[in-house]
Formats: C-alpha cells, sequence, structure tokens
C-alpha cells in the first residue's frame, strides 16, 4: 500500500499527525526550520528545541556552555546568544557547539511530535532531500507522512510553510505515494508560484513583517530551493542529522 501524505496547517494540530503514527515533516519556513537546517550544515552538534523561553533559560542555567538561541515576536530576548535568523549561525559561530533553541512556533511544532518515532524538520533549503528521506522511512516503516506546518504563532495560515510542502510533495514521485486533499493543494499552489517563490513569499504577512524588523535578508535566504542536502531528525530531544546510510 502506498503511504499516505498528509498536511496539518498549525503546529496546534500536531497531535493529529502523532495519533496516526505518521512519519512527521516539521516545516517553518520562517524561520526557525531554515535556521536548523542551515546550524547543522554549518556544524552545530545538535539543536535541542524548546517551547518557551523560560524552559530555555533554565536549561541553559544547567548547562552553560551551551548556546541559547531564539525569538520571540522576532526578536533575539534579552540575554540570549543568538536570535532565529540563519545568518547568524554561522561555523564559527556554532560550529561543533549544542544548541538550546526556541522560537514561537516552530519549535512548538517539532515538541509536541516527539510523540511519534520519526520527526524530521524540512524547509525549502533541504525540501528534496528529506522528501527522499521520508519515503524511505515510510516505505521502511508502513508509515504514513504527515507534513506539519507550524503557521504563524501556531494558529494562523502561513504561505510560505504550504507553499513548502507542495514543492516536498513535489520531490515525492506521484506513483509511490497517495495524497490527502491539502497536500494536493499545496502540491498546485507550489507549482503556481515556483517561478518567482521569493517574489511570492515576500508578500506574504509574515515576510513582511520580518522585513519590517529588518531581517529582509533573511526572507531571501529562506526563499532558497534545495541548497542543503541535510535531513535534521528530533531524536532523544535533540535534532541531528540523519544518517542517510541507515535508511
Amino acid at each position: 500500500m502506498r503511504p499516505l501524505v498528509s498536511l496539518e496547517f498549525f503546529a496546534k494540530d500536531t497531535l493529529k499527525a502523532v495519533q496516526r503514527r505518521d512519519a512527521v515533516i516539521a516545516i517553518d519556513v520562517l524561520r526557525c526550520c531554515s535556521t536548523i537546517v542551515t546550524a547543522l550544515a554549518n556544524g552545530a552538534e545538535g539543536v535541542i528545541p524548546t517551547k518557551t523561553v523560560n524552559e530555555a533559560r533554565r536549561l541553559h542555567k544547567k548547562h552553560p556552555e551551551l548556546i541559547l538561541a531564539g525569538e520571540r515576536r522576532g526578536i533575539k530576548p534579552r540575554g540570549f546568544d543568538l536570535g532565529n535568523s540563519p545568518l547568524e549561525f554561522s561555523p564559527q559561530a556554532i560550529g561543533g557547539k549544542r544548541i538550546i533553541f526556541t522560537t514561537t512556533s516552530g519549535t512548538k511544532a517539532i515538541v509536541f511530535s516527539q510523540k511519534t518515532k520519526w520527526v524530521l524538520i524540512g524547509a525549502l533549503l533541504n525540501a528534496e532531500a528529506v522528501a527522499k528521506a521520508a519515503l524511505k522511512i515510510a516505505e521502511k516503516e508502513r508509515l504514513g507522512i504527515s507534513l506539519v506546518l507550524s503557521g504563524r504563532e501556531g494558529k494562523h495560515f502561513s504561505l510560505e510553510d504550504f507553499l513548502c510542502a507542495g514543492l516536498i510533495v513535489e520531490s515525492l514521485p506521484t506513483d509511490t505515494v497517495e495524497l490527502s486533499d491539502a497536500a494536493l493543494g499545496s502540491w498546485l499552489a507550489y507549482q503556481q508560484s515556483r517561478g518567482s517563490l521569493y517574489e511570492t513569499i515576500q508578500k506574504g504577512y509574515h515576510a513582511q513583517y520580518l522585513k519590517s524588523i529588518g531581517f529582509g535578508e533573511d526572507v531571501r535566504f529562506c526563499s532558497q530551493v534545495n541548497v542543503f542536502d541535510i535531513v535534521p531528525i528530533c531524536t532523544n530531544g535533540t535534532i541531528i542529522p540523519l544518517d542517510l546510510n541507515l535508511l
């Protein structure tokens, strides 16, 4: 039987994917998942996602050697080492280090998903790689695939996450999977915008907000397609690169 690819629009709906026991791809293009992909590609040892700023601070107090990073309303919280701009996560800044990470929406979706075995991190930056990995897992384990969009503040529709889901769907061979209506809709939306993806994304609410607070270059960076072949996986509370040779 072919794996069913489903789509959940908001972080708060992650439980539906968990109940299906699906392999989850958590998506937050602007900017959480893009930052995680970039950090691991640039040599970070691992990323520990937390739901709240206070939780992140408590963990950092116990482990002050770790980097404390994240945002609320797009801005780095007081006392944090780094914010949520992927451009900050250079090899010089984070190479060989572990990062405690909390964001408004993306880390919540990841943490909520941890009750299922397979939680992958997807963005436009690694869409093809994460799609191929998820398909191998689904076929091997006889699971469905759930694309879980973080959404704006975890509860509002996010254009860029929806388009990213569509790119991931496009990266799956159509004869090997079945698509829910929502997953199919994301694919059709991506096909309409593929020739002007950055221009489309920057018209979205969150992209406009990020530009207004000085993060326009982040929007451009996160709109790039298939820059990295790394596939982050959340296991035992830490996000690390998936060893693709084990699939």
